[in-house]
């Protein structure tokens, strides 16, 4: 779904002040929420390069003439970004953006974007505070280890602030021929799949078999090797995969649900953010 932005102001803060925590800081980098209309256009800018420019994603003639990955979610969430303030202050410096949507804000549209892809039913009627992530990206220039776990930083202060108790999303394996990363699929399936009190499960016309090969012949070490760095950072996380993949053809993936219970993230992060909050 690639819909432009309604006429619902952009959830940004005011006075160039990121709500909730303050900017934590590695560096010539930060990682805080979008404080201005701006910053927010960096990030959707951004997303457009990574995942239409890039990745070959398939943009309509709006995102085309805007330029900008937007839809009418964007709206309603929160922001994550990544600033590099070498290169400068505010939208300037935005090098990496996570989306982040409060089941609060996603009962103003009806759903949460993984609706369209999964049944999450499970996960909805289970307790506690829940938070939808996606739509990651970093410029080229930034896939490292240390911005990845720099925006981790940022969630963990994000999830600490809010009191949440289950994250989740998709999250996306490259291409849309699932025979392509049987490996991998089978591997998270065999491996990894969520409780089934709280597994997603893909929507019946879009479902696609995850266990593809013999799990008995898996070798998990190339699995692991093979993940997409976000995905094995979610496993590091205790994460959960969902109940069957789907092909996302607008965006040129292979996606899965991904849950993470935030009583098992390791604690490290929290840690770190309490130190830096005192």
């Amino acid at each position: 779904m690639n819909e432009s932005i309604g006429p619902e102001s952009p959830r940004v803060a005011t006075g160039g002040a990121a709500p909730g925590f303050p900017e934590l800081r590695a560096g010539n980098l930060g990682v805080r929420l979008a404080a201005t209309p701006g910053e927010l256009d960096a990030a959707l800018a951004l997303r457009y390069r990574v995942f239409y420019e890039e990745m070959g994603a398939q943009a309509d003639a709006v995102a085309v003439a805007a330029r900008r990955d937007s839809d009418e979610f964007d709206a309603l969430a929160d922001h994550l970004l990544v600033i590099d303030h070498d290169r400068g202050e505010g939208a300037a410096g935005v090098v990496g953006t996570y989306r982040l949507i409060r089941e609060e804000a996603a009962a103003k549209i009806g759903r949460f974007y993984s609706q369209a892809e999964y049944d999450i039913s499970a996960l909805q009627s289970f307790p506690g505070r829940k938070l939808e992530l996606g739509r990651s990206c970093t410029d080229v220039a930034y896939r490292s280890r240390s911005v990845l776990q720099l925006l981790w930083r940022g969630i963990a202060a994000y999830v600490f602030h809010h009191g949440i108790d289950i994250m989740f999303g998709c999250a996306s394996l490259s291409g849309t021929d699932p025979d392509a990363v049987a490996l991998e699929l089978t591997y998270l399936a065999t491996h990894h799949l969520a409780p089934e009190a709280i597994r997603p499960r893909a929507l019946p016309g879009r479902y696609v078999e995850m266990r593809r090969c013999d799990p008995a012949a898996l070798d998990a070490r190339q699995a692991l090797l093979r993940l997409p760095p976000l995905v094995k950072g979610y496993l590091r996380l205790g994460g959960f995969v969902g109940d069957g993949a789907v092909i996302d053809h607008q965006f040129n993936t292979t996606d899965i649900a991904v849950v993470v219970q935030t009583d098992l993230v390791t604690d490290k992060y929290y840690r770190h953010y309490e130190r830096e909050a005192r």
